[in-house]
Parts: structure tokens; C-alpha cells; sequence
């Protein structure tokens, strides 16, 4: 796998885990994060951020940036644990048609940095269809086991975009 950066790989890139971790696979974002954040060595220009449930303040950690990539429960009709991968024009219409609990204030945020000019370039949205959102601190089996997928989508629209990503346990060998 190729992980030095191109020349025009992105030099502002956050990578954003939504969700409240108190209501089983709604905090599927945050878990998300966390194991990219432990699992993979990130450029110094990546930002990582537990967004939690509290979007606007996060304002000034995603304006301009080149690539914000956003980890999230999402609600598509999928079956129950399926992976969703939302890009480009497909972004705004997720915030339209109400898929995710926090998107209101995620919304809220994209489209304020958009009015003022300082909008993430690209939005990259990797989410999963929840099995339950009921009171407690575990994802459910299915969708925990939908981890990898997730990761793999995240990893890849780095990837993608130029980021490199070396797998911590790449290193340790």
C-alpha cells in the first residue's frame, strides 16, 4: 500500500467522529474515530476530533479545510449495519433528508463556514446504518462488526485524496 503523500494531497484535513456514546450504536462515529486514531499513524496536518453531539463548537476546527471527513450513525433504509459512503454532491442531500441526530447541528456548522466562505473544499461522510440507539455504552454485535468495513472507507477516502495512512502495526514489524 502506497502512503507517501502526492504533492497534491490536501494540507488542511480534519477527520470528524459524531455521535453520542451513550446510546449504543448512535456513538458509532466517536468509536470510529478512535480506531483510525489507534489503529493508523496521520500526518501532522490531520486533525482528529470527538465531535460528540457538539457541533458548533467545533466551527473554527473545520473551516477551510481541504478535506473533512465525517464518521457518523446514519439512517438510509440499508439493512441494519450497513456501510454508507457519501461524497461530493451527495453530502448536501444527506443533510436534507434528516439521517443522522446530529446532522441539525453539523448542518448548522457546514452552512455557516459555506455562507462565510470557509467551507471544507470536499466532504466525505462514512456512516452506519444503526440496529438500536437504546441506552447504553456497546454498539451492537452487527454493527461493531461492521467496524472494519467503516474503517477500510475511511482509510480509502484518505487514500484518495493523498493522505497517507500507515497502519501501526505496519510499523511494529
Amino acid at each position: 500500500m502506497h502512503t507517501a503523500s502526492r504533492p497534491d494531497a490536501p494540507r488542511r484535513v480534519a477527520l470528524l467522529g459524531v455521535g453520542n456514546i451513550l446510546l449504543s450504536d448512535e456513538g458509532v462515529g466517536v468509536r470510529l474515530v478512535e480506531r483510525i486514531e489507534a489503529g493508523y499513524r496521520l500526518p501532522e496536518w490531520v486533525t482528529v476530533l470527538d465531535g460528540g453531539t457538539c457541533a458548533m463548537e467545533m466551527l473554527e476546527d473545520l473551516e477551510n479545510l481541504d478535506l473533512l471527513v465525517i464518521a457518523d450513525c446514519v439512517r438510509t433504509g440499508r439493512p441494519p449495519a450497513s456501510v454508507v459512503v457519501l461524497q461530493d454532491d451527495d453530502v448536501p442531500a444527506f443533510f436534507r433528508t434528516k439521517l443522522s441526530p446530529h446532522q441539525v447541528g453539523l448542518s448548522d456548522v457546514l452552512a455557516t463556514l459555506h455562507f462565510t466562505d470557509r467551507a471544507p473544499r470536499r466532504v466525505v461522510v462514512v456512516g452506519v446504518q444503526p440496529v438500536s440507539v437504546d441506552t447504553g455504552m456497546t454498539l451492537t454485535q452487527a454493527v461493531a462488526a461492521a467496524l472494519p468495513e467503516a474503517e477500510a472507507a475511511i482509510v480509502s477516502a484518505l487514500h484518495s485524496a493523498g493522505v497517507p495512512c500507515t497502519p501501526r502495526r505496519a510499523e511494529a514489524a
